[in-house]
């Protein structure tokens, strides 16, 4: 069976725990060899990237092949806006930063990920 390819967008902080969730459901259905997974976080979601808890879980998953990414966009708008700021050499190591979110759902759509927003 070929891999299924996936790409979950999470923009509200509040959908990260669903989006976690899903994933987890998802490779305990189909096994941790059998797709490939991204997570794109942006808008006000890239906070979650400072949340030792979230990022405890996304650890878990990333072990598993799950890849994590941040639009750089949205990092500089929340470090602009002075609520909070991570930086990119602060984020966890396995988070992947993308110039625009946007342009990485597109592509991914382009190389047939399904497109999921929980």
């Amino acid at each position: 069976m070929q891999k299924l390819k996936a790409i979950i967008h999470v923009n509200e902080t509040v959908r990260w725990d669903i989006a976690l969730a899903n994933i987890t459901n998802l490779l305990k259905d189909i096994g941790d060899d059998a797709a490939h997974i991204m997570l794109l976080a942006n808008g006000p979601a890239v906070e979650a990237y400072a949340d030792s808890s979230k990022v405890a879980v996304m650890q878990e998953l990333n072990a598993k092949g799950v890849r994590f990414l941040a639009c750089r966009n949205s990092l500089n708008k929340l470090c602009s806006s002075g609520t909070a700021c991570i930086r990119e050499d602060s984020l966890p190591a396995f988070i992947e930063v993308v110039p625009a979110g946007i342009t990485a759902i597109i592509t991914s759509q382009n190389n047939g990920y399904a497109y999921i927003k929980p």
